[in-house]
């Protein structure tokens, strides 16, 4: 019995290394040397076999033991160097920051303000893209300009300085994922008792959350300052409507020394038209996104006319400079911004810019003497008139659009559909005796480039028109067709007050030549005193207008 339990113990019997994963007998052979496999005696005794197995394993589990800890060694190297490393580069933040601090007076002697570029281009990765092209394409151009100005290094332009305005912490916040409400269930329902008990909002006021949702802006905005040679300086600020993914600008002029704005330049320099029709036909009071009219039509807004003195001024350049183009054809919700597109407007349009203010302040300081009843005429331009004008200027005031188009002497221009309502209307009245002559003026926001438009109604000895008298539409020929030859020097800035001079003279050519009546006794009311060729020609008895320099004398054309 006993040896029966010593046998069953000696069959059951199992050792540890049955418990050890060997290596195959293939890669056993393969890779143990010849020293520890023993191919010639361990081939045919497995048990030979096995032990040299296991000491091929012994061998490989103290090369790794040894490996493991060299790593072990060089993980601690390491670990020392990353914390040098660590230790220095949190001490390297603090002294960059007083070298930055101690480089500012550095900085604004040389007008190269590294440390508030930083800070603009750290806001700037929160703008949206169409926001964001612009103030890179502007930022870009400006160095571009300082850098052709100046031998140094590229620098802002000192003509155009580009900034950020509004709240980053709001501008972060939308893109925020929303917080999970599953924790508020338990309020929302106790509340719920309550809002129903609350009067619920109408239609109107519903429409009208909606509506403001809609037109929302973006929390940040680009200013861009321009400024021009005299000193004035034209304030952009651009904005993004996140909804209708459109850009709007407001502008704002301001002068070196304050101006006296004279009653008819009310409108010269007002946010709502300084910049209308920069370029032809962009008069900035409707969405260039085709895709908002079906966004407008579930809100209720019929047009962004009733907003746009609110949002800004949707103009397609300013979307340009925002790389963002419009298909008209297929409409698009979503359009993404441009650089290249930005990139290729950008000189053109500030230069269209600065000509704009430039000649809204010529025009400004020139409507000061008109409305005193002085035309004033540069040196350059003396030329171009007698040395004697009798006629003056007695009257210039703005007129209402609707009041131009009701005139019964514009009715050549209405119909020709010249008399849009983004141009803006004036009357002039030039006197001389018993003459007055009314000339409405029609003047394009394009002026100096599109020049402006004389309408004439003569009243002396009867009303007289183009419609009835060939002289008066002779007249209105030398201002409105033969404009180059009042141009002036460029940029042609004189071109209306250089007009307005030569209807003075017009009209003194008109009453000197004009026949004597001699059944009338006593002199002539207007004795001739400009030297003329010819006092008519052919059948309709046409006056010489043209003034001859420096002859002095007037002919026919």
């Amino acid at each position: 019995m006993h040896l029966q339990k010593e046998i069953t113990k000696c069959l059951e019997f199992k050792s540890k290394h049955e418990e050890i994963d060997l290596v195959s007998l293939e890669e056993f052979y393969k890779e143990a040397p010849p020293d520890i496999s023993k191919a010639e005696v361990t081939m045919g005794d497995p048990h030979q076999q096995t032990l040299a197995r296991l000491d091929w394993e012994l061998e490989q589990r103290k090369r790794l033991a040894e490996k493991y800890r060299e790593c072990l060694s060089n993980k601690e190297k390491i670990l020392k160097e990353i914390e040098v490393k660590k230790e220095y580069l949190s001490s390297l933040q603090p002294r960059l920051n007083s070298i930055m601090q101690a480089s500012l007076p550095v900085q604004e002697y040389l007008f190269m303000p590294f440390d508030q570029a930083h800070k603009q281009y750290e806001t700037a990765r929160h703008l949206p893209p169409p926001l964001y092209v612009l103030f890179v394409q502007a930022t870009a151009y400006g160095q571009a300009c300082a850098h052709m100005k100046s031998s140094q290094p590229p620098r802002q332009d000192k003509t155009l300085s580009v900034a950020i305005e509004g709240s980053v912490d709001e501008a972060k916040a939308l893109f925020k994922p929303p917080e999970d409400s599953q924790d508020d269930e338990s309020d929302s329902d106790a509340e719920e008792e309550q809002t129903t008990k609350r009067r619920r909002p109408t239609l109107g006021v519903q429409l009208d959350d909606k509506r403001k949702e809609m037109l929302k802006r973006h929390p940040l905005s680009v200013m861009l300052d321009l400024k021009c040679k005299d000193d004035s300086v034209l304030h952009l600020t651009f904005y993004y409507l996140m909804n209708l993914n459109i850009m709007t600008v407001k502008a704002k002029v301001t002068t070196a020394t304050e101006l006296i704005t004279p009653i008819s330049a009310g409108d010269l320099l007002s946010p709502d038209s300084v910049l209308s029709c920069l370029y032809p036909g962009d008069h900035g009071k409707k969405t260039p996104n085709p895709a908002n009219q079906y966004q407008f039509d579930k809100v209720g807004i019929l047009t962004l006319r009733d907003y746009v003195l609110d949002l800004g001024h949707p103009y397609l350049w300013v979307q340009k400079l925002g790389g963002l183009h419009f298909p008209k054809e297929q409409p698009q919700h979503t359009v993404i911004a441009d650089h290249s597109l930005s990139a290729s407007h950008m000189e053109t349009t500030m230069k269209l810019l600065k000509t704009r203010v430039q000649s809204r302040l010529a025009l400004h300081k020139q409507f000061a003497s008109l409305e005193h009843g002085i035309v004033p005429v540069t040196s350059d331009c003396q030329y171009l008139f007698p040395a004697k004008v009798v006629s003056r200027l007695v009257k210039w005031v703005t007129i209402a659009h609707e009041d131009y188009m009701e005139l019964h002497f514009t009715k050549d221009i209405v119909e020709a559909g010249l008399a849009e309502d983004t141009n803006l209307y004036y009357m002039a009245l030039v006197e001389r005796g018993t003459a007055k002559l009314q000339a409405a003026v029609v003047l394009n926001p394009g002026y100096s480039s599109i020049p402006p438009v004389f309408q004439l109604c003569l009243n002396w000895k009867g009303e007289k028109t183009n419609s009835n008298d060939d002289n008066i539409r002779a007249m209105e020929s030398e201002v409105n067709v033969c404009y180059k030859e009042l141009c002036g020097p460029r940029p042609s800035h004189q071109l209306l007050t250089n007009q307005l001079q030569r209807l003075c003279v017009l009209l003194d050519v008109y009453l000197e030549t004009d026949s004597h009546d001699d059944s009338v006794e006593g002199p002539k009311e207007f004795p001739q005193e400009k030297m003329c060729l010819r006092l008519f020609r052919g059948p309709s008895r046409m006056k010489p207008f043209k003034y001859n320099h420096p002859q002095g004398f007037f002919s026919h054309r």
